[in-house]
């Protein structure tokens, strides 16, 4: 019995884990992204900092999955994604 429940723990663990670990490439890629696009519109520049900020505030919250989602959207509005 005591095995299930690890077992169980592990499972929900470990894809939080996954994400955890991405956090800090994804942010990267933001960064660099944005250092090789300086001339974006301002409202677009101006949009993805402040989801680059957010993830890496949810990111610090251990809100993986939302951070994840964060900096995927603003990859996907620096077109690389």
């Amino acid at each position: 019995m005591k095995l299930r429940h690890v077992v169980l723990a592990l499972s929900l663990a470990l894809p939080g884990a996954a994400l955890a670990s991405n956090c800090p490439k994804m942010m990267a890629q933001v960064d660099a992204a944005l250092a090789e696009n300086p001339k974006l519109d301002e409202e677009v520049m101006k949009e993805i900092k402040i989801l680059r900020e957010e993830g890496e505030k949810q990111h610090a919250a251990g809100d993986h999955k939302k951070s994840v989602q964060s900096f995927n959207q603003a990859l996907l509005l620096l077109g690389k994604l």
